[in-house]
């Protein structure tokens, strides 16, 4: 995902490549930044261009190579996410929390991209193993934890095998959140990871029959509605129920790395090779 603190131009003092470049990018990085009503607005036009990157590589819909090294793309381009957001993270931090989840988040995800850069033979369950332990042990607060545990637990579910498919990766993504949901006792309307997770997850489910590129571009818009949607609720859980009212305003920041997470889960099957 795109940094998004540049400023917009109008439409009318651009030519139409310009313009066209601008509509794109304010659209990959409206849920993290605006209100549910340009959230909204994104799902309405990513809805029209699901399953394009697919379409490039002439497989509309067909499931790319999930694997080990489909596995450390996503790890690899979720470091890279949080460490171009770290400081949005932290600032959403700041309001309600510590100031330290960008900053935690980035410092754990840089070790778990080391770890997967040296990592050789692992099966994809056994990088995701490793990857959450490394986050547990790197990662400050509450997030390391949480985040280590949902790694960890969507390890397992794949256990050994060497590859694996959309039904295969959503279970994993399923045991992910009963992972969280296990540790951090939350559930949907608490203003916490899960509020993205688990949307996410049901637009996986929902749009799985459509294909891999479509479901996972669904799951990554679900996911950041849900973050975006966190914005007006109280939180229930955490650091910052301690703010009671005054939490409200103010995106969760577990909810917006959540989103970080799923982007690049898009991503790591969009780039993955053509066959042959």
């Amino acid at each position: 995902m795109p940094n998004s603190n540049g400023r917009m131009a109008t439409q009318d003092a651009m030519n139409p490549k310009d313009v066209r470049h601008r509509r794109t990018s304010r659209s990959r990085c409206a849920p993290l930044y605006a209100g549910l009503t340009q959230v909204a607005q994104v799902a309405k036009v990513a809805a029209v261009t699901t399953g394009v990157s697919a379409g490039r590589r002439g497989r509309r819909g067909a499931p790319p190579p999930f694997d080990a090294a489909f596995v450390a793309r996503w790890l690899q381009g979720s470091a890279a996410e949080i460490a171009a957001h770290r400081d949005f993270l932290t600032q959403l931090d700041a309001a309600i929390g510590d100031a330290d989840h960008g900053v935690n988040m980035d410092r754990g995800f840089a070790a778990v991209a080391t770890v997967v850069a040296a990592a050789d033979g692992l099966s994809p369950g056994e990088l995701l193993v490793q990857a959450g332990a490394t986050l547990v042990l790197r990662v400050g607060g509450a997030a390391g934890p949480l985040y280590g545990s949902a790694l960890r637990e969507a390890g397992r579910s794949l256990g050994t095998a060497s590859t694996f498919g959309l039904p295969e990766l959503t279970g994993a993504l399923d045991a992910a959140l009963a992972g969280i949901v296990k540790l951090g006792a939350a559930e949907e309307g608490d203003k916490t990871i899960v509020d993205a997770w688990m949307p996410a997850l049901q637009a996986l489910r929902d749009a799985r029959s459509a294909g891999a590129a479509a479901a996972l571009h669904a799951a990554r818009i679900a996911a950041e509605g849900g973050a975006a949607a966190t914005t007006p609720m109280e939180a229930r859980k955490g650091r910052a129920s301690y703010l009671g009212a005054r939490s409200v305003g103010h995106q969760d920041p577990g909810a917006a790395s959540t989103s970080l997470l799923f982007g690049a889960l898009e991503r790591a099957a969009a780039d993955a090779p053509p066959d042959g």
